[in-house]
């Protein structure tokens, strides 16, 4: 399974969120300093030590844990694309600010000795996605291994879960904090999802350019010519529908913030009769060919 189209386009606060955690995560580890950046409530509270509110979000205390919390942020980036990195960029605010509080809480009282410092790393954030992630990404194809069910949402899954008990307690806490903060988010507290920052926020990452992993730079094609993934819907489903009804132009644009072109959502949401999770499935299948 992956988050549509590969690389970082239309998604570029999760491609800054991304680089700034590889490059902390080498910079402390090249120090040595990577098992003291844990978010601590001493260290913050009694030694105002505040500069661990910001390190300890962006770098992660292991090569282990950067990989597959690196992977995993890869893949939300997907959210960012259906919502735009306006309201994006909210949620990871709401998200970051939220369950830092919750750890805050937790570890004044639970008065745990193996809590007095809890890893390091952008859990709030990637726990808080899987919200979205279970309830909002369709599943698409399901299979068995022996007895076993999976679903190409379960590799996800399985990374998440490598990820929360990377150290036990210490990865536990951030990750269930991550996750009640991704929920209060979808609960729509304090009405919290209508909530935008001024536009000159989210461009401003956009202006960062540093260039797409996996992305293209070259030119578009022309207007009237059809796009591969386009061929490719036809290909495998056949000539447009005549009797489809047109598609609503909302449910284009969604599909089309998520990193695919306009003419291949339309033609998705027509063989797809404007049911936008298959359109979403049919335009991941025609990548996969």
């Amino acid at each position: 399974m992956n988050g549509g189209p590969s690389g970082f386009n239309n998604a570029p606060i999760t491609r800054t969120f991304v680089v700034a955690c590889c490059l902390f995560t080498i910079l402390f580890g090249i120090q040595g300093r990577s098992n003291k950046l844990g978010f601590s409530y001493q260290d913050i509270w009694k030694k105002l030590q505040l500069w661990k509110l910001i390190v300890s979000v962006f770098a992660f205390s292991s090569t282990p844990e950067l990989m597959f919390g690196a992977y995993l942020l890869y893949y939300f980036r997907v959210f960012e694309r259906q919502i735009g990195s306006n309201k994006y960029s909210v949620f990871v605010s709401f998200s970051i600010i939220v369950s830092s509080l919750l750890q805050l809480v937790a570890q004044a009282f639970l008065n745990d000795p193996a809590l007095s410092m809890l890893t390091s790393g952008p859990y709030g954030l990637i726990f808080s996605s899987f919200v979205p992630f279970f309830f909002d990404i369709p599943v698409s194809t399901r299979f068995r291994v022996s007895s076993v069910s999976f679903s190409d949402k379960s590799f996800i899954y399985l990374a998440g879960l490598q990820l929360l008990l990377s150290s036990w307690k210490r990865s536990l806490i951030p990750g269930l904090c991550g996750i009640l903060a991704g929920s209060l988010y979808r609960s729509n507290v304090l009405r919290i999802r209508r909530l935008k920052f001024p536009e000159f926020i989210s461009s401003f990452f956009s202006r960062l350019s540093l260039p797409s992993v996996g992305g293209t730079s070259s030119a578009p094609p022309p207007r009237n010519a059809p796009s591969f993934a386009a061929r490719q819907v036809e290909g495998n489903y056949g000539g447009p529908m005549s009797s489809a009804p047109e598609p609503p132009e909302d449910s284009i644009a969604t599909l089309v913030s998520m990193g695919f072109d306009r003419n291949s959502a339309r033609q998705a949401l027509v063989h797809a009769r404007n049911d936008i999770n298959a359109a979403t499935n049919i335009l991941l299948e025609a990548q996969a060919h």
